[in-house]
């Protein structure tokens, strides 16, 4: 993906992206660069940065720093920085809450004084809980089951006041679980097949396998929050693939992708895992969103980067 062509509306404009230097924010903040936009990043840690924009570097539970990245000159904010680890939220709760609701009611109240008119946050379908076998799309009421489910809950229901209140743009995608090139450093289930396959480990499966999931490459993402900047979309959106498969349907397609016979254990399954995930892709997709990335060639593409990450170690 390319990215829009320049003199879309995101020319000239310029954007704060929080969490720009992680695994989905790279992608985006290059997306927004190519597209005219003038990127400015806050994160804890350095990257690179298109022409034209900065790094700001710190840490968003610091009010201090919040103050001094929300700035008058700004025409939106795209919220990517959070804690994201659903397990970990179950051992953190107090920590999950400081970051990802604390944090972000700050920035949105420093928007709403500084006249920055839009806000995105990444959320997730974490917030909607078990639905079952039941399809989940944007009318699904919120009924998490984690920390990080309900701080994401929370957070969506603050856009909503703030853009009733004060008629900021405000939306919330929702995301499924993100794979591609770019997540060698994180712990999700993609990236300890690809550890695994490469160094010769092993990888555990929570309970059964049978646990069905959405995987949506990281390009297709990018090209959902872009259709939604571009649009004015408010509200939650719902962004994925539209298709789910079994952890060990994952496992086989992994398995595919590398040529290599990734070794598995089952482990006891971890509290607050949603059974399946199964998301309609309806109305992103009237906007224009087109989920383009198979899974075994996005795959693919995660195990050539992960082969590259250990020829550079």
């Amino acid at each position: 993906m390319t990215g829009p062509a320049p003199g879309s509306r995101l020319a000239g404009s310029r954007i704060l992206v929080t969490g720009g230097a992680g695994f989905i924010g790279g992608h985006v903040v290059r997306a927004l660069a190519q597209a005219g936009a003038t990127v400015l990043v806050a994160d804890r840690r350095p990257a690179p940065v298109p022409d034209g924009g900065r790094v700001l570097l710190g840490d968003l539970c610091d009010p201090g720093f919040r103050e001094r990245i929300v700035t008058e000159d700004l025409d939106g904010i795209i919220h990517l920085a959070a804690a994201t680890s659903v397990l970990a939220s179950v051992n953190d709760p107090a920590g999950v809450h400081d970051l990802n609701v604390t944090a972000t009611a700050g920035l949105l109240e420093l928007a709403r004084v500084r006249g920055v008119p839009r806000f995105m946050l990444a959320s997730t379908n974490a917030v909607v809980g078990d639905a079952g076998e039941s399809v989940i799309d944007e009318r699904c009421a919120p009924r998490p089951l984690t920390p990080y489910g309900g701080s994401k809950a929370a957070c969506e229901m603050l856009l909503s006041a703030y853009q009733g209140s004060y008629g900021m743009i405000t939306c919330a995608p929702r995301l499924t679980n993100v794979y591609g090139t770019g997540m060698a450093a994180k712990d999700s289930f993609v990236p300890r097949m690809m550890r695994a396959a490469r160094d010769g480990g092993k990888v555990e499966i929570y309970g059964t396998g049978e646990q069905r999931r959405d995987l949506v490459n990281v390009l297709d993402v990018v090209q959902g929050l872009v259709v939604a900047w571009q649009q004015d979309v408010t509200g939650p959106l719902v962004i994925g693939s539209g298709h789910s498969v079994s952890v060990l349907e994952l496992l086989e397609a992994a398995r595919t992708a590398t040529g290599i016979e990734i070794p598995a254990r089952h482990v006891a399954a971890k509290q607050g895992e949603m059974p399946a995930v199964r998301v309609d892709i309806g109305r992103a997709a009237a906007l224009g969103y087109e989920p383009a990335v198979g899974l075994e060639d996005g795959l693919r593409e995660v195990w050539a980067d992960f082969q590259r990450t250990r020829a550079r170690a």
